[in-house]
């Protein structure tokens, strides 16, 4: 059974990057802040700053609400 976790976690983990690194280019963001995901607490706090802060993608005509 743990051999089976330790198989599938990088699959897991690569897969998680691999979206945050989606997520990221879409909002205009540099992929390579994906990287802060791999940092405990601060992939949190990360998290946070960028669900509110603006997202350079969007168009400036678009009101962004906060």
């Amino acid at each position: 059974m743990t051999l089976l976790f330790y198989m599938l976690l990088p699959i897991y983990i690569g897969f998680c990057l691999w979206l945050g690194y989606r997520i990221l280019q879409k909002a205009g963001f540099e992929g390579w802040w994906t990287v802060v995901l791999l940092i405990p607490v601060v992939n949190i706090a990360m998290i946070w700053v960028f669900a509110f802060m603006h997202w350079p993608a969007l168009k400036e005509d678009v009101k962004q609400d906060l």
